[in-house]
């Protein structure tokens, strides 16, 4: 792997985060400012402050209810969990997440709790149709969200936007109030501050959505890092993008899932990512995983008929 390439991405991705989440934090800051002053300003940084050290964090057992999810235990997938304890380890976890498995058909992951608490949701869809090396990376572009604090990063970045919008909004109400004295008195309109008042929720989301992409390179560089392989997670993400839908809608409306444009997405298109991904290819890497099998790593979980998503009259699968 190319450890120049691989500083480069990190790199990048870090300034990228910090002026992202600088813009977002300096619109609500002008806005607090426009509106009350010095005051406003310190009261918004200080109502910012004590509900993110306040905020509650869900429960995963909570989140994984809600999802269906079932744990995923050792003795089910001992090879995946051997993956799993190597990866944490790398990532400098102080404890090895839990998998769990969603019965669902679409190919997906995701992550959720602290490095204290971390669990790790796999879709069954993702378990029936990746092999171990691509689990791999899939599972290490999850360990990085959590070794990175990404969801208390985007939990910052949340609660910032939705004060920009609450302090947007009091704005806005206040300019309608005004807005006969504004028109017909021999009044000097500054428009700069009326632009930012009307377009501030829509910078704050578009703001928010880039550095939710921002955050998934940074994942992915993670995965490709920890787990010394950036081939296994590209081959993974070509997979998912390809395999996703029926078989019909794959032949007849490829692509039609991508939201256009990307501007409003959440997640990089996979195109884009697997080329970031197949530029840090080079010399081998030290620590590449070479004796990990390449087989189905839960062929007698995914077996077993109660491990099968079923069709529920409301059209989801459980």
């Amino acid at each position: 792997m190319d450890q120049e390439r691989l500083l480069a991405h990190k790199q990048r991705n870090a300034l990228q985060s910090v002026l992202l989440v600088g813009v977002l934090a300096a619109l609500c800051a002008y806005l607090a400012w426009l509106l009350a002053g010095l005051f406003g300003l310190w009261l918004a940084l200080g109502f910012v402050f004590i509900v993110f050290t306040l905020m509650p964090s869900a429960s995963p057992r909570l989140i994984m209810g809600a999802y269906r999810a079932e744990p995923i235990y050792p003795g089910n997938a001992p090879r995946l969990y051997e993956v799993l304890r190597v990866l944490a380890a790398r990532a400098g976890l102080p404890r090895t997440p839990t998998l769990y498995y969603l019965p669902s058909r679409v190919m997906n992951a995701f992550t959720t709790g602290g490095s204290d608490n971390p669990v790790i949701a796999l879709s069954d869809g993702l378990l029936r149709r990746l092999d171990l090396r691509e689990l791999a990376g899939v599972i290490g572009h999850e360990l990085s969200h959590v070794a990175h604090e990404d969801t208390r990063v985007m939990a910052f970045a949340d609660l910032v936007s939705r004060v920009t919008g609450m302090l947007a909004l009091v704005g806005q109400l206040l300019l309608l109030i005004n807005l006969p004295l504004l028109l017909f008195a021999d009044y000097h309109i500054d428009w700069l501050p009326i632009l930012v008042l009307l377009g501030a929720p829509t910078v704050s989301s578009l703001v928010q959505l880039a550095l939710s992409r921002n955050r998934e390179y940074e994942a992915d560089r993670g995965a490709a890092e920890l787990t010394g392989d950036p081939e296994g997670l590209a081959s993974a993400l070509d997979k998912m993008e390809r395999m996703q839908g029926g078989l019909l809608e794959r032949i007849l409306l490829p692509g039609s899932r991508v939201p256009d444009p990307s501007l409003l997405r959440t997640h990089p298109p996979s195109g884009e990512r697997i080329r970031r991904l197949l530029e840090l290819r080079g010399r081998p890497a030290l620590h590449r995983p070479d004796g990990w099998p390449l087989l189905d790593p839960l062929e007698d979980w995914l077996a077993r008929d109660c491990a099968r998503p079923r069709w529920h009259r409301t059209g989801f699968w459980y």
